[in-house]
């Protein structure tokens, strides 16, 4: 039987999967993810972290993640809520956006948000607005964290018009994904450069996948075409243990020595964090501690 991309997967997507293998394994499905591996199909709880507000969840003392969309451009196989977005409350009404913002009224500690989802910018220019606006025009948050990965698989959603809008909020910061240096294609680096040039930083979160990025040159030349691209390498996350991405999983002590060889090789600029987020923790952990 011929697989076929995911409905949710652009165009580009297809087109990336095609001209590079590593970004493929990251977008089709794999009979492995059906071994039983031990591991829970919500290993934060984000289901349990109640706040009582819908689509508002809270896991840190200083920030917040809202929940804009449960729906994406692809459907990454290593995805942490791979299995939780088809039941995600999402906030969708402009009352449960307004219960949102109380929330964070109340909480004054709250200084960062974080748009996430899913992808949030599946949603029209508008939607998106009606979140990001909301959210930097209180006085209390310092940054609203635009959580997508277009940039790496749809950039032609990165527009002139939605760069501009965002530079208006004053307070965005967009957070993205790229693992392997096959996806900073020319039309990636222009999206980058499109938010860049409208004074909206942009970092990006590399998952350390087996069979995609695990080795120190790849890395390396993923670092460097992100900073090229004027993209700061912000976090290379161990693979969350959630059920069914055992297969991309790379040892901890594998880990640790891409830690310290990339360290010795590249400039601090390009060199981001190797951490993992575990559950309970009250902050990332890096590898070296692990």
């Amino acid at each position: 039987m011929t697989w076929k991309f995911p409905r949710h997967a652009c165009e580009y997507a297809e087109r990336l999967a095609e001209a590079c293998g590593s970004f493929r394994l990251q977008l089709e499905p794999d009979p492995r993810e059906l071994d039983d591996d031990g591991f829970p199909a919500d290993p934060f709880g984000e289901n349990g972290h109640a706040t009582g507000v819908h689509g508002l969840r809270r896991r840190f003392p200083d920030r917040v993640l809202v929940m804009a969309s449960d729906s994406c451009f692809m459907n990454c196989r290593h995805c942490t809520r791979k299995g939780l977005l088809a039941d995600a409350d999402v906030v969708r009404s402009d009352e449960e956006l307004q219960d949102c913002i109380g929330y964070v009224r109340r909480n004054p500690e709250v200084r960062d948000v974080l748009i996430s989802g899913g992808d949030p910018l599946v949603l029209p220019d508008c939607e998106v607005l009606r979140f990001v606006e909301a959210f930097a025009a209180l006085d209390q948050i310092d940054v609203v964290r635009l959580c997508t990965r277009a940039p790496c698989v749809n950039p032609g959603r990165i527009t002139d018009d939605l760069a501009r809008a965002l530079r208006a909020c004053g307070k965005v910061w967009v957070n993205t994904q790229f693992n392997s240096p096959g996806e900073v294609t020319v039309e990636a680096a222009a999206a980058c450069g499109r938010l860049a040039d409208c004074g909206i930083p942009v970092s990006n979160q590399t998952v350390l996948l087996a069979g995609v990025n695990d080795s120190t040159e790849v890395l390396l030349d993923l670092f460097r075409a992100l900073q090229r691209a004027r993209v700061r390498p912000y976090y290379v996350f161990m693979c969350d243990p959630v059920a069914g991405v055992s297969h991309f999983r790379v040892p901890v002590e594998k880990a640790k020595r891409l830690a310290r060889e990339c360290a010795g090789r590249i400039g601090g600029l390009a060199l981001p964090r190797f951490v993992a987020d575990v559950p309970g923790a009250a902050s990332k952990i890096p590898v070296e501690a692990l």
